[in-house]
């Protein structure tokens, strides 16, 4: 069965033109049956569809095209609309009560109460609230989430006009359009800051028109956060790992936490071996492949390293290329060398009660 419209019945509403009744009940209209519509916000045009129907979800993904298992995010009129879809902690508090309505997407925990493609692989979620009056009275009379992406097709340009949009899409990805809502030409405004809220302390996942939020220093209470911790850097880095790759430096004592840190760029990237450190060996090698990504992961330890050209033998410049990350253990041994071609530098050191600080303390464009 097609959702919603078929392209011949598709709608372009000039919103400034039309009754707000008119664009609402529309609007309403064509997420009730699943439909996809275009809509403006405060940041850039997105796309929407009831983020609690798995087909008309389906239908988005397939419109997007290439996201690789990236989460989407929904838009809700307010904090206790958000309350039904995320379990909202005091750090996220804080955040509604200071940011929102407005460009900022804040990430939960997820209660499972969305389709499937919705929230992260780290059972979370991100949920905006935007500051656009025409949006908010929509979501009040839909009465439910909708999916809160940008307009644009995966890797294009930011969609600030329907032209930008348009023009930057298949003939089957325009198929799936059901309505149109046409503010015109947006502002050209950065999109959403990103705020991760399940961590110790806030997160910056993206940096949008606000760049102040969170720190780039982590509390993990046990092996598991510490996995987690370094796959949610991997899916914050993964463009650059596709790209160019990426080229993570770790250090801190023995014992701190390095190779649980590799593990979970390892379970990020669907590695079914089980990755243990290469002291002796210097690097161990494995493949993988994640949603149709395919690429290595070259785990290395310096530990043994005590000149120049002993590093110089393992050849790591060779390693780096597209889809591959580089993950070194005890980093500093070969510093000299490696500052300029190292990505992220993360230093984990020990604290009290068998925690552990995470600290990215330097990062190369």
């Amino acid at each position: 069965m097609q959702l919603g419209y078929n392209i011949h019945s598709m709608k372009n509403l000039d919103i400034i033109k039309t009754p707000k009744k008119e664009v609402i009940k529309t609007a309403v209209q064509v997420l009730e049956a699943g439909g996809l519509i275009i809509f403006p916000t405060e940041t850039t045009y997105g796309a929407g569809v009831d983020a609690t129907n798995q087909e008309a979800v389906n239908k988005l993904l397939v419109y997007k095209t290439r996201r690789e298992g990236k989460p989407l995010s929904i838009a809700v009129q307010d904090q206790k609309s958000a309350a039904k879809y995320v379990e909202i902690n005091q750090q996220a508090k804080k955040l509604y009560q200071r940011f929102l309505p407005g460009p900022v997407t804040i990430i939960s925990k997820s209660l499972g109460k969305v389709a499937l493609g919705v929230e992260s692989e780290f059972s979370t979620l991100g949920v905006r609230i935007p500051d656009h009056k025409l949006m908010l009275k929509i979501l009040k009379a839909f009465g439910k989430p909708i999916t809160a992406t940008s307009a644009n097709a995966s890797g294009k340009k930011r969609p600030y006009s329907i032209d930008d949009i348009m023009s930057n899409l298949s003939q089957k990805q325009k198929n799936l359009i059901d309505l149109v809502l046409d503010a015109g030409q947006l502002a050209k405004n950065d999109p959403s800051t990103v705020i991760d809220t399940t961590f110790s302390t806030p997160t910056t996942l993206r940096a949008g028109k606000i760049k102040t939020i969170g720190r780039e220093s982590l509390v993990s209470r046990c092996e598991s956060e510490t996995k987690k911790i370094a796959g949610t850097l991997m899916l914050k880095h993964w463009n650059k790992i596709k790209k160019s790759g990426l080229v993570i430096g770790l250090d801190g004592p023995l014992g701190a936490g390095k190779t649980v840190f590799t593990k979970g760029v390892g379970k990020f990237l669907q590695i079914k071996e089980i990755i243990t450190s290469p002291t002796y060996s210097y690097i161990e090698e494995y493949d993988y492949q994640r949603h149709g990504v395919s690429g290595k992961l070259y785990h290395i330890d310096l530990w043994k390293i005590e000149t120049a050209e002993e590093l110089k033998k393992l050849e790591i410049e060779e390693l780096i290329a597209p889809n591959n990350v580089v993950v070194i253990e005890w980093w500093e041994q070969g510093k000299t060398e490696l500052d300029k071609k190292t990505n992220l530098k993360i230093l984990i050191s020990e604290k009290e009660n068998k925690t552990r600080e995470i600290k990215i303390i330097k990062i190369y464009k």
